[in-house]
């Protein structure tokens, strides 16, 4: 999984009030309406614990998400996972969290 521990909301969930660790919350992402939760879960991360983000303002996480899509076969390798060759909405997910600690 991609690192990043902290715990948000589930946002935009019929869970409310509910705990969420952001790496479950990337690994259940399969329709558009789950990656619009996501982004919404991780926009909640970064305003309640950005010191537990490394790129917190906008130019840094692009270039982040670009170096990390770069290298990301080498996550795939390394993880024993076929490199995805079509992205779906789990892996765009993926693409954004790792953009939020990628250095």
């Amino acid at each position: 999984m991609i690192s990043n521990s902290s715990t948000i909301s589930s946002a935009g969930s019929s869970h409310k009030g509910t705990k969420m660790n952001v790496d479950e919350m990337v690994d259940s992402v399969r329709s558009r309406e789950d990656l619009v939760r996501f982004v919404r879960g991780l926009h909640s991360d970064l305003t309640e614990h950005p010191d537990e983000w490394e790129n917190t303002d906008l130019a840094r996480y692009l270039e982040a998400l670009a170096a990390w899509v770069e290298a990301m076969d080498g996550f795939f390798k390394n993880q024993g996972k076929p490199v995805p060759e079509r992205p779906d909405w789990k892996l765009l997910a993926q693409i954004l969290l790792a953009a939020s600690v990628y250095e």
